[in-house]
């Protein structure tokens, strides 16, 4: 994973991340274009810009998912289990990411900065 601007990392495959600050975690895309899906990338590393918008879905919120999920495996534990079920739906443009309201995080209907994307730790 290598540097791409302050916001991105290039990744294998013809794909970039970015640091969302709504789920506390890098978002993968691909921006090459040599399978789908792709997003079209105008190639900023410090002020990105993805079309369409970017769309992430885990345990039960995935279409046609069927049985248990990780919100089930967290009411089966004393633990909270370290993944959960979100969806994380934004529109990044010019280096902000706009989260739509069907986000199940705190930063929901909310237009921030991206961040700088973290540096690993030591």
């Amino acid at each position: 994973m290598s540097a791409l601007g302050s916001k991105l990392r290039s990744l294998a495959g013809g794909s970039v991340a970015f640091w969302c600050p709504g789920c506390n975690e890098a978002h993968m895309i691909r921006v090459d274009g040599s399978k789908r899906p792709s997003w079209s990338f105008n190639g900023n590393g410090d002020a990105p810009t993805f079309k369409p918008s970017v769309l992430l879905k885990t345990g039960h919120h995935v279409t046609g998912h069927k049985g248990d999920c990780w919100c089930s495996t967290t009411d089966e534990n004393d633990e909270p289990w370290p993944f959960g079920c979100v969806v994380c739906h934004s529109f990044v443009t010019d280096g902000r990411i706009q989260f739509l309201s069907d986000c199940t995080h705190a930063l929901a209907g909310q237009t921030v900065d991206i961040p700088d994307f973290p540096k690993p730790e030591a």
